[in-house]
């Protein structure tokens, strides 16, 4: 038998939206039959960026660049590669991590990229 699915409310606004589906006690089941969902694919949605500036030894960039170039890809989407893999490691988490106090770099962290700049 078939359960009676609620009628989603008319939302004037994204922010009304996500109120409503981020309400602590709302269950999305009551609504949307996820049985029926199916993938859905959006090829030409373009991803939002925003432009950083970041200052890098000049060694390590022409290390980055060599790199890149030997791949045969551009240097800066490579960087993002390799960010976007270190942040979905669980094991990178730890080294990049903080310590117990909100914001700060953890002593041994702090230390280890020191090191690995300075080429010790």
């Amino acid at each position: 038998m078939k359960k009676a699915r609620k009628r989603i409310p008319d939302l004037r606004s994204e922010a009304e939206e996500r109120a409503f589906w981020g309400a602590a006690e709302r269950d999305s089941t009551e609504y949307i039959d996820w049985g029926k969902a199916r993938v859905a694919r959006f090829p030409n949605i373009k991803l939002s960026t925003q432009a950083i500036s970041l200052r890098l030894p000049a060694s390590l960039l022409e290390r980055i660049k060599l790199e890149a170039n030997r791949r045969d890809v551009p240097y800066q989407s490579l960087i993002k590669v390799w960010l976007a893999e270190k942040v979905a490691n669980p094991a990178a988490k730890r080294f990049v991590g903080s310590d117990d106090r909100h914001g700060n770099v953890a002593r041994h962290t702090k230390r280890l990229l020191r090191e690995r700049f300075r080429g010790k």
